[in-house]
């Protein structure tokens, strides 16, 4: 064995070989890095700096990873010479039910035999562990494989959020007719019109809580955010925030505040790894945690959106009862509407269920790709139709409901965000705040 593992090494591999190999590997890094840094190159030309910074943010993910495979390849052969007792192994916490003596592995798993990519001998460090009575703590195959799915969790997370903003993007331009519609009506009866419109949500409604949330719930699906709705919050953005510049252009601030969102969303924050982290550990034989799982992110985004909907009730609520006290009929935005008075958290949320789904869709695809379709992990049919059916009713209701309602009704908290200026705006006053200080420490 050891004289076959020799053989095998890089000083008995004709150069020829490692030369071609290592020459394509050297290439498609290469490619892609200049890619990446023509794409810069093309955002910074257009000014789309909250984009660019996004692109920056991608390039972080690739390093974090490159950095992950790197540890799992250098500390492989430690991690693999780690042996404990067999009971650890054998009966606590499996994802699967290790098979009978008189079945061989390659019976239960034909499709992880074939696709077998071995680093280094497996052997060496089961024979170290045998002769103590133990087996390894994780074998390098398994490690292999880990490094795979981490790899592909990753790209899926990149590609079902780049997905997302694309259509919740697409979805929130179809105002821009709205905008262009009221710029031309402002000193017309137009916008006293959609008030009116907008106050009705609140008839009715305001002495019954369980009622208010209910039609909350279902508005979410029919008519989600109306002209009424988008003109109503647009004019208390305006006259809280900016009462000088009635012409402000609120479609224009709503979507840079999505490109600026869009940046952080494509990250991997650490919350979101131990999540990872979790859900690998519950992974167990029986308890069919990724078919409950899977249910999470709809649960959650029913939540979400039932809140922004009910953030705009209550708005209209006050606007209502500003009229009867003969004031000013106007919205007024404020942190007290959202869950511990911070808008944020509705995107921590929304941020968690892109991760959660996208974590669901790589699952799938990496055990369908390395054990097959009928590895004991996979879970019965029924399971798998209904996580898959779950994944797409998450894409469709995150794109064209949640998100479109978060990019909107969060303008309503107390403070505005950092998308109010344009993109060269927001440069030069952050190169200005920075300047200062720059020129003290130096």
């Amino acid at each position: 064995m050891a004289a076959e593992e020799e053989s095998n090494s890089l000083q008995y591999t004709p150069t020829w070989v490692v030369a071609v190999v290592c020459f394509f590997f050297v290439l498609i890094s290469l490619v892609a890095e200049r890619a990446l840094h023509h794409l810069g190159k093309i955002l910074k030309h257009k000014q789309q700096d909250a984009l660019f910074e996004a692109l920056q943010k991608l390039k972080e993910e690739l390093m974090l990873l490159g950095f992950i495979s790197l540890l799992l390849t250098v500390f492989q052969g430690l991690v693999s010479e780690m042996c404990i007792p067999t009971y650890y192994v054998s009966t606590v916490l499996l994802p699967c039910k290790k098979h009978s003596e008189g079945k061989t592995p390659e019976k239960h798993f034909p499709r992880a035999i074939n696709h077998r990519r071995r680093l280094f001998s497996t052997e060496a460090a089961s024979d170290h562990c045998s002769r103590e009575g133990k087996v390894p703590l994780l074998s390098l195959e398994a490690l292999h494989q880990l490094h795979i799915f981490i790899f592909v969790l990753a790209v899926v997370h990149v590609i079902y959020c780049l997905i997302t903003m694309v259509l919740g993007g697409a979805r929130i331009r179809q105002w821009k007719q709205w905008e262009n519609e009221i710029q031309g009506h402002l000193n017309d009866r137009h916008v006293d019109e959609h008030h009116t419109s907008f106050v009705q949500h609140a008839k009715g409604w305001r002495k019954t809580a369980i009622l208010s949330w209910t039609m909350s719930f279902f508005k979410q699906f029919h008519g989600s955010v109306t002209k009424s709705d988008y003109t109503a919050l647009r004019e208390g953005f305006i006259r809280e925030h900016c009462p000088s510049n009635p012409r402000y252009n609120f479609h224009d601030y709503i979507m840079r505040t999505l490109q600026v969102d869009f940046k952080k969303v494509v990250g991997i924050s650490w919350y979101l790894w131990l999540f990872v982290v979790m859900f690998l550990l519950l992974n167990v034989k029986g308890w069919n945690t990724y078919f409950w799982l899977s249910f999470l992110p709809v649960v959650l985004l029913l939540i979400v959106g039932t809140k922004l909907e009910h953030v705009i009730i209550r708005l209209a609520q006050e606007m209502s009862e500003m009229k009867e006290r003969g004031e000013t009929a106007q919205v007024k935005p404020s942190d007290e509407h959202f869950w511990f008075q911070n808008p944020r958290i509705v995107f921590f949320l929304i941020h968690f269920i892109l991760f959660q789904n996208a974590f669901e869709l790589a699952f799938f695809f990496w055990i369908l790709c390395t054990y097959g379709f009928h590895s004991c992990i996979m879970e019965k049919l029924g399971y798998i139709i209904t996580r898959l059916i779950m994944g797409v009713i998450v894409q469709v209701l995150c794109s064209y409901i949640t998100l479109p309602l978060y990019v909107l009704v969060t303008q309503m908290g107390s403070c505005f965000k950092e998308g109010i200026f344009k993109e060269h705006i927001h440069s030069t006053l952050t190169t200005w705040r920075s300047g200062p200080r720059d020129q003290g420490s130096g």
